[in-house]
């Protein structure tokens, strides 16, 4: 429930037209700072072909990122963000900052804090699982 209600809260804010999963994609395509394949994305994000496939699609439309084929095995292509994605994934971001930082500080630092390292040993552990 917590994580739904923070996914609403978050969609809400995002500018005009950016799906949380066109956000996810550029902050992940921004911290990485390399490209990658539409099947690594989907990897990552854990969902099917067809959805990454879908999401880069709007992303595209929307000048966000860049596709390129691979120019050794045409029938793979890489993903890069551009730099309108990069601003789009800045503006999303300042958007987000205060919308999370109420909560934390209604929570307490220390409280988030603690339960950072139990939410990643969560992760870790359901990723191990499949």
């Amino acid at each position: 429930m917590a994580d739904q209600l923070a996914r609403t809260r978050i969609s809400k804010v995002l500018p005009k037209g950016m799906e949380l999963s066109h956000f996810g994609v550029l902050n992940h395509l921004a911290r990485i700072g390399e490209e990658r394949t539409p099947a690594q994305l989907a990897k990552s994000f854990r969902v099917t072909r067809g959805a990454m496939t879908n999401t880069l699609a709007k992303l595209e439309w929307a000048g966000h990122i860049h596709i390129r084929p691979d120019w050794d095995d045409a029938r793979r292509k890489f993903v890069a963000i551009s730099p309108a994605g990069r601003q789009a994934r800045d503006a999303a971001l300042s958007a987000i900052v205060p919308a999370v930082g109420d909560v934390v500080r209604a929570l307490g630092p220390e409280k988030i804090r603690a339960v950072l390292p139990v939410l990643r040993e969560m992760r870790t552990r359901f990723e191990h699982a499949e």
